[in-house]
């Protein structure tokens, strides 16, 4: 996927990561984020919580290999909650995830999922769990989320998400990357630009 592509339909393997309440710190702890670029931050998502669950002999969804092809992330209530970093959707996109469904997202991390392309969509809390239980027995099922119809398909079955329809219309219109928008505009911006007293002569 290019800056600014439209996206209509996501599809791929499915992760799960539970509970509610997950926060931004959780997604990229703020020891990683001293950092010039979003580069390598893909494998510190979840930092804390991995090691965490190493020291007790147990694996993190985001370090077991049968996840490795996962693109599709399930959540519980109120995904990406705390603070606006941005940090927190790179490192789950540069991880290699495409798309997040879960019971609710915060606003502003929805927001900042958008900007990078990723499409969060919003089930009930039995159909999150139903799907998660799926995904957790056969991590190699295919899901599809189908951006037009706001459909997600797994195992057969047909499941209508919530989503956002600004965000939705963004991202089906490939409106989603407000920085690719803004530089095919640039003629428009230099305009602008000379109307404003504090920004003549800068273009």
């Amino acid at each position: 996927m290019k800056q600014g592509d439209p996206i209509k339909q996501i599809a791929g393997r499915g992760i799960v990561v539970r509970g509610n309440d997950v926060d931004t710190d959780q997604i990229i702890p703020a020891r990683y984020m001293k950092v010039v670029s979003f580069d390598g931050l893909g494998e510190f998502a979840f930092g804390d919580q991995r090691e965490d669950m190493k020291s007790r002999g147990e694996v993190h969804p985001f370090d077991n290999p049968t996840y490795g092809e996962a693109s599709v992330l399930f959540g519980n209530k109120n995904f990406g909650c705390g603070s606006s970093r941005e940090h927190a959707p790179q490192s789950l996109m540069r991880w290699g995830i495409s798309c997040i469904i879960a019971e609710s997202f915060a606003e502003i991390f929805a927001g900042n999922c958008t900007s990078l392309g990723i499409p969060t969509a919003v089930l009930s809390a039995e159909q999150i769990e139903e799907i998660m239980s799926f995904v957790e027995a056969d991590p190699t099922l295919e899901l599809r989320l189908d951006l037009h119809s706001k459909e997600l398909l797994v195992e057969g079955k047909s499941y209508a998400v919530e989503m956002s329809e600004t965000y939705r219309s963004a991202l089906v219109l490939g409106k989603w990357d407000s920085t690719a928008i803004l530089l095919e505009n640039m003629d428009a911006v230099a305009l602008k630009g000379e109307e404003l007293p504090y920004m003549k002569n800068l273009f």
